[in-house]
């Protein structure tokens, strides 16, 4: 048991660094009319982690499938996937959250800005290749059941946890301010960072010892 609550806690970590709720709350208000109320804040935020926990169930399912149908090595995904994880991380580093200026046609009908819930802020701002690729990688370390529950629970929370975030992203923004959302966003890309190292590494090590033989 305490193996698993172990294991819960390390993936969750890892997802809510990907994931990076806190960061992708203030992008997804920048996308979004000035004048969006909060009811439609928890629309958004309902449709998008709808969108992501589906998203989510989809790779975790079809990943093995996919990895087959092309004949990929799960190495080769550890390495790749590593280096995906990298490039975000060193967007989350570099990036700072703007306002983005709202067009005349988005201010005369700010129902439409729901729509974004979906595409992009849950795909693939929220929900990139970064995030299929460690989900597809964690799956393939599995060796039992409870470690795929672990994963499945680890998301879940994460999932609950970045609901709750952008239900509450106007008073996150009031409280953090643009540049507490980038600092947390910083923190959070020097975790993905990590953890992509530890892909790359254990992928080229094992690539490596396969091939020497």
């Amino acid at each position: 048991m305490q193996n698993f609550i172990e294991l819960v806690m390390q993936q969750s970590i890892t997802f809510f660094a990907i994931l990076d709720p806190v960061g992708v709350s203030a992008i997804m208000l920048s996308l979004l009319h000035a004048n969006v109320t909060k009811k439609q804040i928890e629309k958004i935020a309902y449709k998008s982690t709808i969108t992501v926990v589906i998203a989510f169930f989809v790779v975790l399912i079809g990943g093995n499938f996919v990895l087959k149908m092309f004949g990929i090595d799960e190495n080769s995904l550890k390495v790749i996937g590593g280096i995906v994880l990298i490039l975000m991380a060193i967007n989350m580093l570099q990036s700072s959250k703007e306002a983005k200026n709202i067009t005349k046609e988005e201010d005369e009908d700010i129902n439409k800005q729901e729509d974004l819930s979906v595409i992009p802020i849950a795909i693939p701002i929220t929900f990139g290749p970064g995030m299929f690729s460690t989900i597809i990688i964690l799956k393939q370390q599995a060796t039992t059941m409870q470690d795929i529950g672990a994963i499945v629970l680890a998301f879940l929370l994460n999932a609950l946890v970045m609901y709750m975030v952008f239900k509450r992203a106007l008073y996150i923004k009031e409280y953090l301010g643009v540049t507490g959302q980038n600092v947390v966003t910083k923190i959070m890309g020097l975790i993905v960072g990590a953890i992509a190292v530890q892909f790359i590494v254990s992928g080229v090590v094992t690539l490596s010892l396969m091939y020497l033989k």
